[in-house]
């Protein structure tokens, strides 16, 4: 059977135990705050030029006094976490909230950042992990990978491939930086869930662009060494075409909007509510001057939340259906980037979206005591 009318049934969103604040880096760290201008984060977000040379430098000015640059709060993986456990606890989540089992589903689409094995990404580890019997692959577009992994499920869906499909994202930052290396202060781990499949006429998605960030492939490369017991680790690294970032990130963004607008045969000040990926403090207010519409009109969670990559755009959906920001049949624009990777924005027609268990409340138990055995370890 053909589809016509596809999207999002249900959203669940997975956080580690360990959440961090800003004093946890003060106090173990306090020379490396001191001399953060100097370190690899900070020069990533600061002015080439004496004054803002584009809109994406005038929104970061206000942060650039403060060495964390906005972040306040970010979540780590701790003792037994990985990326699997974080995915297998949102798939699990998304379906039960969905009200459907493992066998409602032909297929999993996985997006992991990056996967837990060197050369392998994680879909066939969680399908086992899940007792899985459908198909399972792996998607990759960096930090743009939630609005194409989206994309890619509800046109399967539409042409009668699947019936219901099961995406999963996870982003753990963690394992690829030193835990004295700046640009751990505004990254996070976490994962995310979504099932798509058929909803009711007229919602689903209805317009996508999706272009690819080739001019960002020199920001972030990847470096294999290795640990003290000689296992290979990765460590990523800031390249050359850092800047490329400020410069790049209002064509892309106007590009992907406003041609995922027209693809839906709606315009801009008809979207009710708008969710950008947010990987800096000054993202949405970036995206909101540039597009021209309502601050109001979107959210902004990276204080709770920092950089998870594309798990973000996950997050943001989840919080504004549970905040009552998006109700039934309003239109959403999401829009995701990510460097080495694509840009893209999808318009939906929000359909009744089962949310999975919310993930801040169900980890504050541990949270705490998680946070304080970091504290006595170091």
């Amino acid at each position: 059977m053909v589809y016509s009318s596809v999207g999002i049934r249900s959203l669940a969103l997975s956080l580690p135990s360990i959440r961090r604040t800003n004093d946890y880096y003060i106090e173990k760290y306090p020379e490396l705050v001191t001399l953060a201008e100097q370190k690899g984060f900070a020069r990533l977000f600061s002015l080439t030029e004496s004054t803002p040379s584009n809109e994406f430098d005038r929104e970061m000015l206000p942060y650039l006094s403060d060495p964390f640059r906005g972040t306040t709060e970010r979540w780590v993986l701790g003792s037994g976490e990985s990326s699997l456990t974080l995915e297998y606890r949102a798939a699990i989540d998304a379906l039960n909230a969905a009200k459907l089992s493992l066998e409602d589903v032909e297929l999993i689409i996985v997006a992991s950042v990056w996967p837990e094995q060197i050369g392998f990404g994680n879909a066939a580890f969680l399908a086992r992990q899940l007792g899985f019997q459908g198909a399972a692959w792996n998607l990759d577009a960096t930090c743009g990978s939630t609005p194409v992994a989206l994309q890619t499920a509800c046109a399967l869906v539409k042409a009668g491939e699947y019936r219901n499909v099961l995406v999963v994202i996870s982003c753990t930052y963690s394992r690829f930086f030193d835990d004295d290396d700046t640009f751990r202060w505004f990254t996070s781990d976490g994962a995310g869930a979504f099932v798509v499949g058929s909803l009711e006429p007229n919602q689903g998605i209805l317009g996508t662009k999706t272009v690819h960030t080739g001019a960002l492939c020199e920001v972030l490369f990847a470096e294999l060494t290795q640990d003290e017991q000689k296992n290979p680790r990765i460590r990523m690294q800031t390249g050359k075409g850092a800047k490329a970032l400020g410069q790049t990130a209002a064509e892309f963004l106007r590009q992907c909007c406003e041609g995922a607008v027209a693809a839906a045969g709606v315009t801009l000040e008809q979207i009710d509510f708008f969710l950008f990926n947010t990987p800096t403090a000054w993202i949405a207010s970036f995206c909101t001057h540039i597009l021209g519409i309502d601050p109001k009109r979107t959210i902004n969670l990276y204080p709770q939340y920092a950089n998870i990559g594309p798990v973000l755009t996950v997050a943001n959906l989840y919080h504004a259906a549970q905040l009552g920001k998006i109700r039934e049949n309003d239109l959403v624009l999401i829009y995701g980037s990510g460097a080495v990777g694509v840009a893209s924005a999808s318009v939906m027609r929000w359909g009744n979206v089962a949310l999975g268990s919310d993930p801040l409340n169900k980890n504050d138990s541990t949270v705490e005591a998680a946070e304080n055995r970091s504290f006595l370890s170091c």
